[in-house]
């Protein structure tokens, strides 16, 4: 008769595991023609093979599923998304932007800048209010604060949730020009991508309320596919709160767009204009019944 201490569970693990063979590989005590060359790497450890053309899709399938793994471990949610420029700055820094001006149009430039620096304090109040409710469903942190992970509206988000010690996400990418995460993101949150399109995939899939700061072309692509995502039922409404009437009165012609038969007048309402935190997350609070905050 089998001691029950000895025996060997039906269920357990039969094969070797990837990580086991990737460490024998490594500790191999010879070196022949053979084994130097790369084509005799495992394939999961030959980094020049992983980085060809034809392995795209296995590049798309590991940006996917290593944040979502990751969130998963983290047990994050929910997201409370924040986009936004990356180039207005936080207000005590607005007068030195200026100040380094060397042209009319320079100046100019700084000015407006400036001007909006205060969205730097709202976004940075919006989460701190929003990672101060602390929710938590099912085992589950909801609404953590989540950017794009770099500097001026996206770190004012991050610095927001940092200042009551709470979690937050950073999504950054890989670009020409240096794009380092910002101090305040929780580091186990904070990744690094190389496909636009699996950033913004990512940006959402756990979105419960994205607010939309003042911003460029980045901004822009991200704020449209959202509302082309809800416009086209591809994706639930949720709360888009949009800062700065001002500006998106200034930059986009809403009523024309309405007027010219490309969008339908109720498609305006799918976002609402706000100016500061606090309207930002009453409407999220009535949108979901929350009393906390």
């Amino acid at each position: 008769m089998t001691d029950k201490n000895t025996r060997k569970e039906i269920h357990e693990r039969k094969f070797r595991r990837a990580s086991e063979d990737a460490k024998t590989a490594e500790e191999i005590p010879y070196s022949t023609p053979q084994t130097s060359d790369p084509a005799y790497l495992l394939a999961y450890r030959d980094t020049d093979f992983l980085l060809r053309e034809e392995l795209r899709p296995v590049r798309f399938q590991l940006e996917l599923l290593k944040p979502e793994m990751l969130l998963d471990e983290a047990d994050i949610g929910s997201t409370f998304v924040m986009y936004g420029s990356a180039r207005i700055p936080e207000p005590s820094k607005a007068d030195a932007i200026i100040e380094a001006a060397k042209t009319p149009q320079e100046k100019r430039i700084a000015e407006n800048l400036k001007a909006k620096s205060k969205y730097y304090d709202e976004a940075r109040e919006l989460a701190r209010l929003a990672s101060t409710c602390g929710i938590v469903e099912d085992g589950q942190k909801q609404f953590v604060v989540c950017s794009g992970g770099g500097p001026s509206i996206m770190e004012a988000a991050n610095r927001g949730a940092h200042d009551v010690d709470a979690d937050t996400l950073g999504l950054n990418i890989v670009l020409e020009h240096e794009q380092a995460p910002n101090e305040y993101v929780t580091p186990h949150l904070s990744f690094q991508f190389h496909y636009f399109a699996l950033r913004k995939m990512h940006f959402l899939l756990r979105a419960r309320a994205v607010a939309v700061f003042p911003g460029g072309f980045g901004t822009f692509d991200e704020f449209f596919e959202l509302l082309t995502l809800i416009q086209t039922g591809k994706m639930e409404p949720i709360p888009i709160l949009l800062f700065g009437g001002d500006f998106w009165n200034k930059v986009i012609n809403w009523d024309v767009l309405g007027e010219e038969g490309t969008i339908s007048p109720s498609d305006l309402d799918l976002f609402t204009m706000v100016e500061t935190a606090d309207e930002a997350w009453k409407q999220v609070q009535d949108f979901y019944g929350l009393d906390c905050g």
